[in-house]
């Protein structure tokens, strides 16, 4: 007897088509709204301001939000201060593989067939059967979640919920957890083969000493980290009163506070407790050189030390300041200097990594082996005088006029947008931060970049790595 057809998994695979075709046609329109937008932002310099909406929800839970109503999708950021300096020195990178083990399942709950145990593969089919994404990651000062979906009522409140199960109820499978911590340490068997990875473990360690920005995940780390080791340390910091939420999208006020009550509901909700205070990066008390021996193609030159913290007031003088020293690319003084006139590296940069505590302010650059000498002293010369004398009057113009004409691109689409609005959320900045920017940008003086250098760094007292050349 013939068999009838299966008529529901027909709807079903019908369903998740259709929503895939909406998700790719979002995507499109997504990116024709950002070329207008691109182009309505460059013709108009007065570009009205962006309205970022901010209040605190009776869990305690603040909420940014920027609505956007031309494209009918949303995009949610969720930090946490539980990031990797929150990790014992035992166990460095105990917030990356926690994130990372939350997306290998879901506990059931209760006897609804919605609430069913859901393994890895099937929560990666049920995100892909309503077209939406959600993940997990861990930085230095923060977690974060991330949920992108389309607003559509018959797929944004199931796409909530789903991520709303995924953080309170992670299933934590310690048969996943085994598989993944070989495959964690083969690969950092195989980073432990690359001139970069040593280059950049023995700059790091130089200059952030025993701060935990300088921890590391190590195969003896990973070994002794249990999946108790982070259920204890994701109950004990990922809670709804610690929850800093921006929202960029298609949702008024109202839909907004809702979406995050139902996205953090599932949550413990324990009370927030003072957290163990984290002490500063300790400043560098004199010059470190370290020289490594190794077989390659490229010496891996690095210079740095202790920078700035992203609260600094002096923050828009050291971008401005930065931009012109070596992250500019290639109408940098360094690339000029380093690259164009003496053509001893095809790339040469500084930059600063500002974060809750000062992050390292690096020059980096690689050469060859027997180039190796001269490029770092050139590199060393470029930088002292810059400090010593800072900016010309020609270089700060052209890095304002870079950096103001560039601002478009860095809000010119709803993840960008979403980026900025979190910036604000977890550094406590103004609320009309983007509205200012450029402005802030343009009060910037050349005596203000020299001042504001010689403040934050000491050339005489940098770490010197050169891995290679030696």
């Amino acid at each position: 007897m013939k068999a009838a057809p299966s008529f529901p998994r027909r709807r079903e695979s019908t369903q998740r088509i259709k929503n895939t075709m909406k998700y790719i046609a979002s995507q499109a329109i997504n990116t024709w709204a950002r070329v207008i937008f691109g182009i309505i932002f460059c013709l108009n310099s007065a570009f009205a301001a962006l309205p970022i909406e901010n209040w605190t929800q009776p869990s305690g839970a603040q909420v940014f939000l920027v609505q956007s109503p031309a494209i009918a999708m949303v995009d949610v950021q969720i930090d946490f201060d539980a990031g990797s300096r929150r990790d014992p020195a035992d166990k460095a990178g105990l917030a990356s593989v926690t994130a990372m083990m939350l997306s290998k399942g879901i506990k059931g709950k209760g006897a609804n067939g919605s609430n069913a145990a859901l393994d890895d593969n099937q929560l990666s089919e049920a995100w892909a059967d309503l077209g939406a994404s959600f993940s997990a990651a861990a930085g230095a000062d923060r977690m974060s979640f991330s949920l992108r979906s389309l607003t559509y009522p018959d797929l944004l409140g199931k796409a909530v919920d789903l991520a709303a199960r995924q953080m309170g109820h992670p299933a934590w499978p310690n048969t996943i957890w085994l598989r993944e911590r070989e495959r964690i340490a083969a690969s950092i068997k195989e980073a432990n083969t690359r001139p970069a990875t040593l280059a950049g473990r023995a700059f790091n360690q130089a200059v952030y000493g025993a701060h935990p920005y300088g921890f590391e995940m190590t195969e003896t780390n990973l070994a002794v980290i249990s999946v108790a080791d982070m259920q204890a340390a994701y109950t004990a910091l990922v809670l709804p009163c610690r929850a800093k939420v921006s929202i960029v999208g298609a949702v008024t006020k109202p839909q907004a506070d809702a979406l995050v009550a139902t996205l953090l509901g599932q949550l413990p909700k324990s009370e927030c407790s003072l957290l163990q205070v984290i002490p500063e990066v300790e400043p560098l008390k004199q010059a470190e050189d370290r020289r490594i021996s190794f077989e390659s193609a490229q010496a891996h030159v690095l210079i740095g030390q202790p920078g700035y913290k992203r609260d600094d007031p002096d923050f828009f003088a050291l971008l401005v300041g930065n931009h012109i020293l070596g992250g500019g690319g290639f109408t940098s003084r360094l690339t000029h200097e380093v690259r164009e006139k003496r053509g001893l590296t095809y790339g040469v940069y500084s930059g600063f990594q500002p974060g809750n505590h000062a992050g390292a302010f690096t020059l980096g650059l690689q050469t060859r082996p027997d180039q190796a000498a001269q490029a770092l002293q050139v590199s060393k010369d470029v930088l002292a005088k810059f400090v010593a004398e800072g900016p010309t009057e020609a270089e700060l113009q052209a890095a304002k006029d870079n950096l103001m004409g560039g601002f478009a691109l860095r809000i010119d689409s709803n993840r960008k947008l979403l980026d900025n609005v979190a910036n604000i959320a977890w550094n406590k900045l103004p609320l009309n931060y983007l509205d200012v920017w450029t402005q802030q940008i343009d009060k910037i003086t050349t005596a203000q970049i020299k001042a504001v250098f010689q403040r934050k760094l000491q050339p005489e007292r940098m770490v010197t790595v050169v891995l290679g050349g030696v």
